[in-house]
């Protein structure tokens, strides 16, 4: 899966802007990167969200465990990989319909964090039980909300583009070649808000995350710590 978001949508985080300035490296643009994405995936799925976003998706090679979905709803959109372990439950908790997936629940969650502040949004994505990973786009706001799960089973991965897009995807190898070594991992037990300030760990919200500058023979340019845990997301 592929998310992309330019400037008007959200900041260039300091340390992956920081860790491309290390070491300079090739990039592509934005759009060269969703044009390599539909190339490389074959029946791909590219949606144009306004002027400032692109999604795309596709089921090529997707492991039958953690299967990619995507989905949209009164102007949210989101990108999914993986499962939930608790998604019927989660189903009776939302007043979801017995056939909902896991995107509209992602989506009804989302909205009950938009629309019941100020509700914990860390509250929200610690309740999912399972190995995933999303993108949510709220075309409404103009905001932006990522999360992985607590143990990183559902690889995602983050950077910046030549042009200053922010873009997230599963395939490492696909951002490398678009966003050099202003490229990290992202971190687990992890979400990124436009609407909240940026990342913060849904397991421990207090705890501050620091960016740590990345070995030169790394693919990346920055590792991501959360204080106070143990596990590095790299």
């Amino acid at each position: 899966m592929l998310g992309i978001f330019s400037g008007a949508i959200v900041s260039l985080p300091e340390e992956l802007v920081a860790a491309g300035s290390r070491t300079p490296s090739p990039k592509t643009t934005g759009e060269a990167l969703v044009n390599k994405f539909v190339e490389k995936n074959p029946f791909a799925v590219s949606v144009q969200v306004g002027d400032y976003v692109q999604l795309a998706y596709s089921h090529h090679k997707e492991s039958p465990l953690r299967p990619r979905s995507f989905g949209a709803k009164d102007e949210i959109f989101c990108l999914f990989q993986g499962s939930l372990d608790n998604l019927g439950s989660l189903k009776q908790q939302y007043g979801l319909a017995k056939n909902a997936n896991e995107v509209l629940l992602v989506i009804e969650a989302y909205k009950t964090l938009r629309d019941r502040a100020p509700y914990p949004a860390n509250h929200v994505v610690s309740h999912l039980s399972g190995d995933f990973s999303f993108v949510v786009f709220d075309k409404s706001t103009s905001t932006l909300f990522v999360a992985s799960d607590q143990v990183g089973k559902v690889p995602l991965y983050w950077g910046i583009t030549a042009d200053g897009y922010v873009a997230f995807s599963d395939d490492l190898q696909l951002l490398k070649g678009a966003c050099g070594k202003s490229l990290a991992s992202f971190p687990q037990g992890c979400f990124y808000s436009t609407a909240l300030g940026g990342l913060r760990s849904f397991e421990n919200p207090k705890n501050k995350i620091t960016a740590i500058p990345a070995k030169e023979e790394e693919i990346w340019g920055a590792t991501f710590k959360v204080e106070g845990a143990t596990v590095l997301a790299d």
